[in-house]
């Protein structure tokens, strides 16, 4: 399967036949994608690192679910105000996160830098209480309906 993305586009919306194409190679390779080497015409074929190969099988993933498929690049650290926007809240309340030591910051002069992916595991961390929190609402609804 190849597929080219202009530089300037990063978001790509998947066609029926490249959605069944990620199927077959995954159903191919039994979904667990470990190693894979890399052919380039008039050279040797090189071995791709795992790290990049582990991201290649979360698009082909995403690519055999019929999803779009955004790529960005992400700076290494957030101001507080980009932070702030990324988590949905205030910059006052991020800074509370920072002192309280939820959020772990440092300092650039007087200004803080929050790692991009300390912020990520942040808001995958607090979704995934919302979400607790919400099927433990449900299960308490169902529970008094019963009643």
């Amino acid at each position: 399967m190849s597929l080219t993305v202009p530089p300037a586009r990063r978001s790509v919306t998947t066609h029926a036949r490249q959605q069944r194409h990620a199927q077959e190679f995954i159903a191919r390779v039994g979904g667990d994608l470990r190693a894979l080497r890399l052919e380039v015409p008039g050279d040797a074929a090189t071995e791709v690192p795992s790290d990049v190969v582990a991201i290649l099988g979360q698009v082909l993933e995403a690519v055999a679910d019929g999803d779009t498929v955004t790529v960005a690049s992400q700076p290494a650290e957030l101001t507080t105000t980009q932070a702030a926007a990324r988590l949905g809240i205030s910059r006052p309340t991020l800074m509370g996160l920072i002192g309280a030591g939820d959020l772990v910051a440092r300092k650039v002069g007087t200004h803080h830098r929050i790692a991009t992916s300390d912020v990520v595991a942040f808001r995958r961390a607090r979704l995934a209480r919302q979400r607790a929190a919400f099927e433990e609402l449900a299960a308490l609804d169902d529970e008094l309906e019963g009643l």
